[in-house]
């Protein structure tokens, strides 16, 4: 019969691995956009990777909320078989120029609404891309709030910004760092990502995509790396309580 202290020992080691399993997790269910940075005055192309979080139910709408503290002139969203988005622009309190010319409006939120029969289903993610520009020159970021609703009904609001200094928030806003341009085209602005950016005119068709794509390839990595070691100290942990059991097991059957 197991003793009393080995069944305290199990417990706790279980205990142990689960909440190091749980930890992990979280961090790789936000709302986030991708690449997570891009050159300040640039076009570029970004994609807001919303993965489902509800066991029990489907995500089948996402609101991006854009900041018109720093308004951006030109957002153009790709197609995406099975969803349609809408664009609703805001009126600015000041005029904002843009290659010489002023801009009174800009893009204040996008709302893609899935298809019926459409959703992003439980275990599954979808990206929505979107062409973005010019970014700003007077910020080192661009908070994006935003709202993933469920079709039972829920609503998730991505809407808390982190601070420095404190942990991350439970539901936090995806946000794009702004980084210092190293490089500008005709416009005096950052080559476009990829083609669908330099669409409206005002990027150029030789962007530099394959840095976007290294990036995200990265990150990818990068999660897969964390997951490997989660996975490996839960591994590790179960193996050291097997052990533990079983030399206490040996030493019961000695004493007997």
């Amino acid at each position: 019969m197991r003793s009393l202290p080995a069944r305290r020992t199990a417990a706790v080691t279980l205990a142990a691995a689960a909440s190091v399993v749980a930890l992990a997790g979280p961090a790789f269910a936000h709302v986030t956009v991708n690449p997570g940075s891009a050159e300040q005055g640039g076009y570029t192309a970004v994609d807001f990777r919303v993965p489902n979080e509800n066991d029990a139910a489907g995500t089948v709408k996402l609101e991006v909320n854009l900041p018109l503290d720093h308004p951006l002139a030109s957002v153009r969203t790709q197609p995406l078989p099975g969803w349609t988005s809408t664009v609703e622009k805001a009126k600015l309190d000041k005029p904002i120029k843009v290659h010489g010319n002023d801009v009174n409006e800009a893009v204040a939120k996008i709302t893609w609404t899935a298809d019926a029969g459409v959703k992003v289903a439980p275990g599954q993610f979808q990206e929505f891309r979107v062409s973005l520009g010019p970014l700003p020159t007077d910020a080192d970021s661009l908070v994006f709030k935003a709202l993933q609703t469920y079709d039972n009904g829920d609503v998730v609001r991505w809407i808390d910004e982190a601070k420095d200094g404190q942990p991350e928030p439970a539901k936090p806003a995806p946000v794009l760092k702004l980084t210092k341009a190293t490089s500008a085209d005709g416009h005096g602005v950052t080559a476009s990502a990829t083609p669908s950016a330099a669409a409206d005119g005002h990027g150029t068709g030789h962007g530099d995509a394959a840095k976007n794509d290294a990036a995200s390839d990265a990150k990818a990595s990068d999660s897969t790396a964390r997951v490997l070691g989660v996975v490996g100290i839960v591994v590790g942990v179960i193996g050291t309580a097997v052990g533990v059991l079983g030399l206490r097991r040996r030493n019961g059957g000695s004493a007997s």
